[in-house]
């Protein structure tokens, strides 16, 4: 399996997700910069989190328009895997590849814990390897978290299946609406969740809950599974 991670300034989380993705994979993923108008045949683009462009205007607004964003559109047209992690998320929104928008944090103040999430849908790309039900613990680390759409859209993503993953066990730390903290669209091959998956994936880290995602990503480029 080839990855390829979206490099915008700013963005602090790619170090992690190269070694996430290197330890499932065993190939070091490509480095995309944001004014590249073309990305090689790849499984998996990921845009990571940080701060992209400072988070100026809106949290992913600057980094959601530049060039590389266009060929990502495409990408994700034609079938391929796209995940963005926490700013990566935002990006994702900004750029319209997912529905909705991530409001401050209702505490307003930045976030920096672990949490647990519920693994709701199993029939994706991105979950497979979990069961339907399962809570694993996650880290956060955002001021601009807070997932909110209107009550038809809610509805729709909800009725689809497409609510991959809720914070659990009673705590939501920035008030997402339905307590959602990870999405996908429509066809499911792309994925945007604010807590980190790549600092979960050994021993060291503390746990290894987000390794499971990546593996499912590894078994759906591998035609293991077909969604």
């Amino acid at each position: 399996m080839q990855s390829a991670i979206i490099q915008f300034p700013g963005l602090n989380r790619d170090h992690e997700m190269s070694l996430a993705l290197q330890h499932i994979t065993g190939r070091i993923p490509y480095r995309i910069w944001p004014t590249e108008t073309v990305i090689p045949n790849v499984d998996v683009i990921v845009i990571p989190g940080g701060f992209s462009y400072g988070d100026y205007l809106r949290c992913g607004a600057i980094a959601a328009r530049q060039p590389v964003m266009r060929v990502v559109h495409e990408k994700a047209q034609n079938g391929v895997m796209v995940l963005g992690i926490c700013n990566g998320f935002q990006i994702l929104l900004e750029a319209g590849l997912l529905e909705g928008v991530l409001l401050s944090n209702a505490s307003l103040k930045f976030v920096c814990r672990e949490v647990k999430l519920e693994v709701l849908n199993t029939d994706t790309a991105f979950s497979c390897n979990y069961r339907k039900r399962q809570i694993i613990r996650c880290p956060v680390a955002h001021h601009n978290g807070n997932y909110f759409a209107e009550a038809e859209t809610l509805k729709r993503l909800e009725k689809n299946g497409q609510v991959i993953f809720r914070y659990a066990q009673g705590y939501n730390p920035n008030g997402s609406v339905h307590d959602i903290a990870g999405i996908v669209n429509a066809k499911r091959n792309v994925l945007g969740m604010m807590p980190h998956p790549e600092n979960f994936m050994e021993e060291a880290h503390g746990g290894t809950d987000g390794r499971a995602l990546f593996t499912s990503v590894l078994r759906y480029a591998r035609k293991e599974l077909f969604i």
